[in-house]
C-alpha cells in the first residue's frame, strides 16, 4: 500500500485571518496538537483558540489550517517531512537536540500517517476539546459523493462521517474585532 500523509489545503482564505499564522497550502501536516499540552487551553482565547480548536499544523509554516487533504507520498518524501519536523521542535519548542527530536517527529507523522486510511483527496477536519488534564481529539472525514459525477460539484455533495461532538457557538463579532 502507498505512503499517504495529510498535506495542509486552503478552500477559501479563512485561514489567513483565523489564525494568527496560516499555513500555506500543500504543506505536509500534523495534528500539532503536542504544542497545547501543559497549556491552561480553557483560557485560550481568539485565535489561539480556534488554532486549539480546529487547526492541522503545517510542518513547514508551523502554521495552522482548518483541513488537510489525504495525499500519496514517496518514503523519500515521509523521510523529509520526519526532518523538517525535527527541525521545527528544536527552534520552536526546545526539544534538546535532533536525535530527540527526531524520535518525536517519528511519532506524529506515524499518527499523521494513521489518519490518512482513506482514498487520496479525502478531506479530513479536526476538533479538539479539554477535557480535565487531557484533550480529546475527533476527526471527521469529508469525501465526494460517487453518486456526483459532475466536477463543478466537487465539494457541494459530500457525505461526513463523524463522532458526535458538542455544539459549538462561534462569536462572529469577536472575530471580526480581532482581525481589525
Amino acid at each position: 500500500m502507498a505512503i499517504r500523509l495529510p498535506r495542509t489545503i486552503r478552500l477559501d482564505p479563512s485561514d489567513t485571518f483565523v489564525y494568527r499564522r496560516a499555513a500555506e497550502p500543500g504543506e505536509w501536516a500534523v495534528t500539532g496538537t503536542f504544542l497545547f499540552f501543559g497549556v491552561d487551553t480553557t483560557g485560550l482565547t481568539g485565535k489561539e483558540r480556534q488554532a486549539f480548536r480546529a487547526g492541522f499544523l503545517g510542518i513547514d509554516s508551523f502554521g495552522w489550517s482548518t483541513l488537510a487533504v489525504v495525499t500519496e507520498a514517496s518514503a523519500e518524501e515521509r523521510a523529509s517531512a520526519i526532518e523538517r519536523l525535527s527541525e521545527q521542535l528544536v527552534t520552536h519548542c526546545g526539544a534538546p537536540d535532533m536525535e530527540q527530536a527526531r524520535a518525536a517527529a517519528e511519532e506524529e507523522i506515524t499518527f499523521a500517517q494513521s489518519l490518512c486510511d482513506h482514498p487520496p483527496n479525502t478531506l479530513l477536519g479536526i476538533h479538539r476539546t479539554s477535557e480535565g488534564a487531557g484533550v480529546r481529539e475527533t476527526f471527521r472525514t469529508l469525501h465526494r459523493n460517487a453518486s456526483r459525477l459532475d466536477p463543478l460539484d466537487a465539494f457541494r455533495f459530500i457525505e461526513v462521517e463523524e463522532e458526535e461532538m458538542p455544539g459549538d457557538e462561534v462569536d462572529l463579532h469577536a472575530i471580526a474585532r480581532e482581525r481589525k
